[in-house]
């Protein structure tokens, strides 16, 4: 039997002899289906024809994206801190090397997902390093379709993973879409990891917020009105977003207040 991976989000099922017929990731709204059908690969397929190319973007935060480009196309973060490492968001690749290394940089303590979108194999990073608690807000509890007694389902606001390491709950994309906060960052200035809950432009200087990116849905008044507020309380100066390239190198805060309030001037 093989765990079957959609080669459109990079989720991966439960182990069966046939591939599945249907990604409900996909087939939401919020993703799609390519044109000639849903296909797939398996694990054991991508982990032998990808590799991650890691980058450092500051004192203790990598990033890790497969090549050649994998599903949705995110990259992943280990984060790392004195009381341990965390990785931020999955991908659909977890190879010996990839195994190797993070092992060599201290394995995992914490596994947290922003979306559904970005669960991919986040059931075998957990089983790779000693059965890592995979947090994931529970509003989205009904898009795992792969169980895992790893997954630790939270409500709330926020949650501290880790001292100066805190998930907070802002909604928009999905209803438990997740960024995390780093205060204890190098400068003590404060990052945020937002996977595309916000979406940063190419030139770094704006961020704009949508329930469906391929489908080009936008997301409403409210809830980017939310995002607004709850971000208001938070310090951050650097955004780290879900692809490459993606990075507000500093006044976050200022630059995400300037988004949401053109942005809801352009709605109303």
């Amino acid at each position: 039997m093989n765990h079957y991976v959609c080669s459109t989000c990079g989720t991966s099922y439960p182990a069966v002899h046939t591939a599945p017929a249907h990604c409900p990731i996909c087939e939401d709204e919020r993703q799609w289906v390519p044109p000639g059908g849903q296909t797939w690969s398996t694990s054991e397929q991508i982990d032998q024809s990808h590799a991650h190319a890691w980058a450092l973007h500051e004192p203790g935060l990598f990033s890790l994206h497969p090549t050649p480009e994998l599903g949705i196309g995110q990259r992943a973060f280990l984060l790392r801190t004195p009381a341990g490492n965390v990785l931020w968001d999955c991908t659909a690749l977890l190879d010996d090397a990839t195994k190797a290394l993070v092992e060599s940089l201290g394995g995992l303590a914490h596994i947290a997902v922003s979306h559904p979108h970005y669960y991919t194999r986040m059931q075998d990073w957990s089983a790779a390093f000693g059965d890592a608690p995979i947090h994931l807000h529970a509003a989205d509890r009904a898009w795992v379709v792969r169980p895992s007694p790893a997954i630790r389902f939270w409500k709330g606001e926020t949650l501290e993973l880790l001292p100066g390491v805190q998930l907070v709950c802002l909604g928009g994309h999905f209803p438990g879409a997740t960024v995390l906060h780093w205060s204890d960052s190098h400068d003590r200035n404060g990052v945020l990891l937002c996977g595309d809950t916000l979406q940063i432009t190419p030139d770094g200087e704006r961020i704009s917020f949508m329930w469906s990116y391929p489908n080009l849905l936008p997301l409403g008044v409210t809830d980017v009105s939310h995002i607004g507020t709850r971000l208001e309380a938070i310090p951050f100066s650097r955004i780290y977003g879900a692809f490459p390239g993606q990075q507000v190198k500093a006044d976050g805060k200022k630059i995400v207040q300037r988004a949401v309030k053109r942005y809801i001037e352009l709605l109303k």
